[in-house]
């Protein structure tokens, strides 16, 4: 079966990039030809377009009155950094990630490109990241009257909140009607889709946690990926003075040296050389040569329990508090998730019951691989 992956545009996020790697490949596993439908990386205004110049005017005044720093074409300047930014991690997209490019409202895809569309992972039904005037689409809405299948694999909102507007609702209830099964991400995910969609969801993994370490491994051992510079591992996506003074407490407590993989590349601001990102063979190693991970991603909190590595995550409210607290709660993990230095300071020396959790792991596992058999 020809099967189009609907996700977030695979951008320089190592959890965006692997959670699309691991849905295509067990697809692929299970005899399916896979292709993920990705957004270019670019930015592409067009080039005889009224609001386009306009945009260029209003920055040129900017400019001269407020920051002569800023960029007037600034399409231009973004385009020309994204190539340096994602230098090291588009190989792999390009090595390990079948894809095919749609436009901004998906109106390339035909209806003779694929035989079933899987809508899934990550973030993909919260309209802040998908995009709020599309977020149809991620309901499948360039398909409608297609003779295609349809469903969702861990599909996610984000965040517990509503944040649809009501013409949103409206128009994605509709379309998630024409969907032949429904799961998603979060717990809290069940309760929204009931609520808002009048539609039943199940419950199932990241699709990372379909496959195991020893995927994972294969992978940066065929890059030759060196040694991480420490054993203290730092994946932090929001910086700020407490989450420092907790690794530097970590580092003197557990006795272990601190590195980190990952860049500051959403700071727009930043030098340039600081916003490359590390490959994706780097990061992974990381949880690999890890003795004890900090971190305030969801992804880098899935890949420790992968790794068997012990972590603390701190709570990310403005990036969705809800997807740690259900992920943890299946593995009974909920204690690693803190919100502030006395909690990971309690932590720390806490040990986990990788028995328990792996246990788990594999129910979960079985659970969400027959929900993609079953219904494709």
């Amino acid at each position: 079966m020809k099967i189009g992956i609907l996700t977030l545009r695979l951008h320089n996020n190592y959890g965006g990039i692997l959670q699309a790697y691991a849905l295509q490949k067990v697809l692929q596993q299970m005899g399916h030809d896979a292709t993920v439908i990705d957004k270019s990386r670019f930015i592409k205004l067009p080039i005889f377009s009224i609001s386009r110049y306009t945009l260029y005017f209003k920055r040129l005044i900017r400019k001269i009155l407020f920051d002569r720093s800023l960029a007037v074409r600034w399409d231009k300047k973004y385009n020309d950094e994204i190539v340096i930014i994602s230098a090291n991690v588009y190989p792999f997209l390009l090595k390990y990630i079948k894809r095919i490019e749609a436009n901004r409202d998906y109106s390339n895809i035909n209806p003779n490109d694929f035989d079933a569309f899987v809508v899934g992972s990550d973030q993909v039904w919260r309209p802040m990241y998908f995009g709020q005037t599309i977020i149809p689409c991620a309901y499948l809405s360039f398909a409608k009257g297609w003779k295609v299948k349809r469903i969702s694999y861990a599909a996610s909102f984000g965040t517990e909140d509503w944040e649809y507007t009501e013409e949103q609702t409206s128009e994605c209830k509709e379309l998630i009607k024409l969907f032949d099964a429904v799961s998603v991400r979060e717990s809290s995910a069940i309760e929204l889709c009931e609520k808002h969609f009048d539609t039943s969801a199940m419950h199932v993994l990241d699709p990372t946690m379909l496959l195991d370490a020893s995927d994972y491994i294969k992978l940066f051992e065929e890059a030759n990926t060196p040694k991480s510079p420490g054993s203290l591992m730092c994946y932090i996506l929001d910086e700020n003075k407490e989450k420092q003074e907790v690794v530097s407490c970590t580092e003197k407590i557990l006795q272990l040296k601190s590195f980190s993989v990952n860049s500051k590349y959403e700071v727009a601001d930043a030098p340039l050389e600081e916003r490359i990102q590390p490959p994706v063979e780097a990061w992974l190693r990381g949880f690999n040569d890890a003795e004890f991970v900090i971190t305030d991603s969801f992804h880098a909190c899935v890949f420790s329990i992968l790794f068997e590595k012990p972590f603390i995550v701190y709570g990310n409210k403005n990036r969705g508090i809800a997807r740690f607290h259900s992920l943890l709660s299946i593995f009974g993990l909920e204690n690693r998730l803190i919100t502030n230095s006395e909690a990971a300071l309690r932590v720390i020396n806490e040990p986990i019951n990788w028995e328990a959790v792996n246990a788990k792991k594999k129910e979960w596992q079985e659970k969400s691989y027959n929900f993609l058999k079953k219904n494709l």
